[in-house]
Formats: C-alpha cells, structure tokens, sequence
C-alpha cells in the first residue's frame, strides 16, 4: 500500500509532464488546449507503432479510430434535411433547409473538409456539425465532399476528386435540381481542405467551359505552399499543439506519396535552395519578407540554402505544381479570383501561407477579407461540440458565416 502511494504522484508527475507544452499568453484555453494536443499525440504514437510493426498503415488506423468514436449513424436532423449522394463518381454528403415561403432559389456552399489530405470525413460529427450551421445560419445548400483520402490515393487524386464533384453540382441542371442560385454559389475549406478549394477556385477561373464558377472563395487556415517552411509562423509555431511543423512537413510526404527520410531536408528549405533551377522562377511568388507586414515578420529571417539537393524536385515534382501548392499560382490566374475570405490564427504554422496568399490576391486585384484572430490556434473553428469545445471554434465559425452570410 505505501508502494502504491508513492507510486501515484510518480504517475501523476509524469502525465502532467507528457500534457504541459508551454503556450504564449494569448491562447484561449490553455490547458484544454494542452490536454487536446496530448490525446492526439498519444493515440498518433500508438498508431506509428502499429506502422511500425507493419500492422497497418498509421494513418488507416487513425481514421478508423476517428471512425470509431466519432462517426454519425444518424443522417437527418431536425430542421435541415441530410442525404448522401455521389457526384461524378464522388461520394458528397448534402445538407438542405426546408424550403420557405416565397423562396424560389437558394444560396449554396461546396465545403471541403481539412485532415491533412489523409484524416476525417464529411460524415465525422465535427464537419457534419459545422456543415449543418452553414446551412441553417445562411439558409443555404452545403455540398460537403468527401474526397479519398491517404494513402487509399495520393496527389493528384484528392484534387480530381474536389474539381470533379464541384464541376458535377455546378452543372445548371444539378444546380436546378437542389434549387441553387447558379449566381450564388460559394466554395470553402480548411486547412487542406481550404487548399483543395483554392486549386479548384483556380482550375475553374481557367475553365473556358464552364458557364457557371463560384461568387466567392473562403478559406479557413489554409495550407497553401511547400515551398518555404521557415516562414516567420513556421519558425514562430514550429512546436504549437495540433499542427507542428514536423506534422506538417510529414503530411506533405505523405500527400506526395514520398519517403519520410526527405523530412530534414524539406525542413532547412534543401528543396528550393537556389541552385535548384526549377525553383528559382518561383521564388518571387513566396518572397515573405515582402508579403508579409512587419507585425508577422517580426525579427525573423529567411533560411535560404546557397545549395541543395535538386533530387528532391526531380523525385517530387509535385512540390512546385499549383494544382498542390496555389500560393505559387502565376499573376494572370490570380486575376480571375472571385471575392475572397481568408480566416487566419496567430498561432498556427499556416499563418504566413493564408496572409501570403491574401496580399498576392489584394495585388492582382482581387477584393480580400483576411479575417486574423490572435488567440486561436490550427484546427480550432471545428472544435464546437464537447468535450473538444472552444470558444475559439465559437468565435472563429461566427465570424466566418457572418462574412458569407453578408457577401453571399
């Protein structure tokens, strides 16, 4: 029995030790915040041992364990009516208001979820929840899609997968079908989510067969460039909860079906030093010390290899390719941008991709809301429903449907 409580503080000192991550001040929540991050370390280490043991793959694991506690069995509710339906050879789940009174069309959004290209699905309760809201808050058809995922596929797949289900509702007889405005139609996303929305954004502004394209584009803490990861919130956030940067960077491989022996080098900017040609007529396209105001730069400085290993581009083409990185997208694609909302935390390695991306819309002439909030983190707008509540997800979604709801 003394064994025992002796034993319990020892326990309790190193399960405090494992969940402490020290945070700036302006975080909401903290500690809730803390205990999140810890969960989802500990159950992403079980499954890269699981990996490990050649098992199965980490990811499939993690997202049947996503599965597991969170998947929806119902897919109806109260007030908005919610059917599964496959557009294109695309799984997409459809959220529809009852009709009203005097209606004649509605507004419509194609949201497309986040989850490092690899995790979630429309049907997990965070993303129906968020797409339910949408739908009753602006009165409007939300289209969530439910594109493959890693490493059932790789890129480009996720990308044909958002473009076609998107091209297949902008269609003038599906868009009559679910009562669209085919004048009122949005597409949003985030975090990997939002840059499947900015590459389809940017395929359909060059589509000159397309008859429809969407009013408005929003993007929620996009990822949007593999070109640099020494941006100042990559270097500022590079150990914040939720999305570290070594998180991301294995995201990316794992996006590109690439080896994860590439981490360090992608890490040091080894992929885009400037003696890697093919990278050289990019550059001024990601110039963050230029992009960026000075209140984000802060007293960062660039890391920039004299020289690299041009193997790395060679091997992975798809780091310099706009359909996966749109940040690095020409000026005269940029120009055919609609109307733009791009929501963007403080604390969070995505940060600069999202402010970049603003200015280089704002320069090409596109009209850009970059909606910033100081005390929210990565991932936060979906964390609504307990335990993994936030007044940072209350915030965060608020003032999102609040810009649709007014430009929409």
């Amino acid at each position: 029995m003394r064994a025992a409580w002796l034993l319990l503080p020892a326990l309790a000192a190193l399960g405090a030790y494992y969940v402490y991550a020290p945070l700036p001040g302006s975080v909401s929540q903290p500690w809730k915040l803390m205990l999140l991050d810890a969960t989802f370390r500990a159950v992403q280490q079980a499954c890269h041992l699981i990996h490990y043991l050649r098992l199965s793959h980490h990811l499939i694991v993690l997202n049947y364990l996503i599965g597991a506690f969170d998947k929806l069995k119902s897919v109806s509710s109260e007030h908005i009516s919610i059917t599964d339906a496959v557009f294109d050879g695309v799984e997409v789940r459809v959220f529809e208001p009852p009709p009203k009174q005097d209606e004649t069309l509605k507004r419509s959004v194609v949201y497309i979820h986040g989850g490092g290209w690899a995790l979630a699905s429309a049907r997990t309760s965070l993303y129906n929840n968020l797409c339910r809201i949408m739908a009753e808050s602006l009165n409007a058809v939300v289209v969530s899609v439910e594109y493959r995922l890693v490493p059932e596929v790789c890129f480009p797949e996720q990308f044909h997968d958002a473009l076609r289900a998107t091209k297949h509702f902008l269609h003038p007889d599906v868009l009559a079908e679910y009562s669209v405005d085919p004048s009122r139609v949005a597409i949003s996303g985030d975090s990997a989510g939002g840059n499947l929305a900015a590459a389809v954004c940017q395929q359909l502004s060059k589509d000159e067969h397309m008859t429809i394209r969407p009013k408005l584009q929003a993007l929620i803490y996009p990822v949007l460039q593999a070109f640099d990861f020494n941006t100042p919130s990559y270097q500022q956030n590079m150990n914040m909860p939720v999305l570290p940067r070594y998180v991301m960077i294995n995201y990316w491989i794992d996006y590109f079906n690439g080896n994860y022996d590439l981490a360090h080098s992608l890490l040091i900017n080894n992929h885009t030093a400037l003696d890697v040609s093919q990278a050289l007529s990019f550059r001024g396209r990601l110039n963050w010390t230029s992009l960026l105001p000075s209140s984000f730069k802060k007293n960062y400085k660039p890391v920039i290899q004299t020289t690299g290993k041009a193997e790395i581009v060679q091997k992975i083409p798809a780091l310099l390719d706009v359909r996966a990185v749109p940040l690095l997208a020409e000026n005269e694609t940029l120009q055919l941008q609609p109307k733009t909302y791009i929501l963007t935390c403080e604390n969070d390695v995505l940060r600069d991709d999202g402010v970049m991306y603003a200015k280089r819309l704002e320069n090409a002439g596109v009209e850009v809301t970059l909606d910033h909030f100081d005390d929210c983190f990565h991932g936060c707008m979906i964390f609504t429903i307990w335990p993994t509540d936030f007044s940072a997800g209350i915030q965060t979604r608020n003032s999102y449907i609040k810009w649709l709801d007014e430009n929409l």
